[in-house]
């Protein structure tokens, strides 16, 4: 049969059509195993998963998290009932804020969440859940004298959707390459048998997870995806899919063509690989709804392929995984009150039924799986009459067994305008980095602590604060 020949754009083209994200580095898993040959002996059943949940359009903190002490309700209710009420309703009240107890006070203040996070609240009373208070974007310690005054480092481009989700990711705007999930991954992918699992996406690309050396892996919500017309896709004659593969897949001189042929035959032993080492879905209890929507809670089917995956961990050989999924929606300009509820609703019930799937008997891997929330940025205090504008900071969550759970972490901020965390209208000046917040958890990953500067570029900025203490030793 006689062989065509391809250009350097159609290879192009093509790869970037394979299920392994990176295409356009296709020796970068070699060069992965190359990168860490640091890498520890490690027990048999020694395995981590960090799953980031990343909650697109920038979540409304003030309507998650609640600071419910006199003071700072009064605060809260004078700025966010000018115009439309978009407040949560109080303690106590049919459809209030739950409160929460945590182990150690802050100043007297009293917390509560939004009554649609019921069950993350439930996590948090049962140490399986924490709180990371005002965590953003920072290059340096800043105050909000230097930051008015413009004496201090900043992010570059705040509130901007897609820079910010940038560098919340990579610590640089739009364009950037790499994200601190994939550092991680460059770090420890030599631990896994298959280090093309290392870093996995069911929510599409995404920098967080985008190494130097290691490729994401994209991966649909029901298994990995078919390569069209080779491995699946595209239902041929008899022998037709054989003889495709033989094409381009063989050998060749020219070299475009002989990195096509190792790339597709890498893809397609990735895809069998995968497919034949997921725990069977029959398993698994199916995905709830979200009675707020009526429709299937779309962020626990993500995290059900992500629990299938981390439960063929030992077929595969796998010691250290990152995964990112996303829920989106949150950008909360108009109808917050209608609109935001729900979101909280699927967010909540998606982590109970992720967390509820770790202790499960056919997964496993409880205390082996942490689950974190992150966002472009958070909203500001006061209301533009109907919803809430970009902010900075905000409240995030940590989820395992692995967390030190039921406690508020970082110096939870002040309610006033105007005060030292306020940089106007309510938008939080952070009080934790992003740096510091991900730095505790390469650290319990596995990360050592000579290298988390590689990972983080701004931690060297905030001294010994490297391990903000959310997460148990080990």
């Amino acid at each position: 049969m006689h062989k065509s020949h391809i250009s350097r754009r159609a290879l192009l083209r093509y790869a970037a059509s394979l299920p392994l994200a990176g295409a356009a580095k296709p020796f970068a898993l070699n060069l992965a195993a190359l990168s860490a040959a640091t890498a520890q002996t490690v027990a048999d059943d020694d395995y981590k998963a960090l799953v980031c949940v990343f909650l697109q359009g920038g979540n409304d903190h003030y309507n998650s998290v609640l600071a419910t002490d006199p003071e700072s309700w009064s605060s809260y209710l004078s700025l966010r009932t000018a115009g439309a009420n978009i407040s949560v309703a109080p303690v106590g009240e049919p459809g209030g804020a739950l409160p929460i107890n945590p182990r150690f006070s802050q100043a007297g203040r009293d917390f509560a969440l939004h009554p649609e996070l019921a069950p993350i609240a439930a996590l948090f009373e049962q140490g399986n859940a924490a709180i990371i208070a005002n965590t953003g974007p920072l290059v340096e310690p800043l105050t909000r004298t230097n930051y008015l005054n413009e004496q201090g480092r900043v992010p570059p481009k705040l509130f901007s959707h897609n820079d910010q989700t940038s560098v919340w990711q990579a610590f640089a705007p739009e364009g950037a390459l790499y994200g601190w999930g994939g550092r991680m991954g460059d770090m420890l992918a030599a631990m896994n048998d298959q280090q093309s699992f290392t870093c996995i996406s069911p929510a599409g690309n995404a920098v967080w997870i985008s190494g130097n050396q290691t490729v994401p892996y994209q991966i649909g919500v029901s298994g990995p995806t078919a390569i069209s017309g080779v491995s699946g896709g595209v239902s041929w004659p008899q022998g037709v899919t054989e003889i495709l593969e033989q094409i381009i897949t063989a050998s060749s001189s020219n070299v475009f063509e002989q990195s096509l042929g190792q790339l597709t035959r890498g893809a397609i032993e990735a895809q069998q690989k995968l497919q034949t080492a997921l725990i069977d879905s029959d398993s698994l209890p199916p995905v709830p709804q979200v009675a707020l929507t009526g429709r299937s809670n779309w962020l626990a089917t993500q995290l059900r392929i992500v629990a299938r995956i981390i439960g063929g961990r030992r077929a595969l050989g796998m010691k250290r995984q990152v995964f990112f999924v996303t829920l989106g929606g949150f950008d909360t300009h108009d109808n917050q009150i209608q609109n935001h509820a729900p979101l909280l609703q699927e967010l909540s019930q998606a982590i109970e039924y992720f967390n509820d799937l770790m202790k499960s008997e056919s997964v496993a891997a409880s205390n082996k799986v942490t689950l974190m929330t992150a966002s472009e940025f958070g909203r500001t205090l006061i209301t533009n009459g109907d919803g809430t504008d970009h902010g900075w900071g905000s409240h995030h969550f940590i989820v395992g067994d692995a967390v030190r759970g039921g406690d508020i972490y970082g110096r939870f901020p002040d309610y006033s305008v105007d005060s030292q965390d306020d940089v106007g209208g309510g938008k939080l000046l952070p009080n934790l980095s992003v740096d510091q917040y991900g730095s505790t958890l390469a650290r319990w990953f596995g990360v050592e602590n000579g290298m988390l500067n590689d990972v983080f570029p701004n931690l060297a900025n905030f001294g010994s604060e490297r391990d903000v203490g959310f997460m148990l030793p080990g």
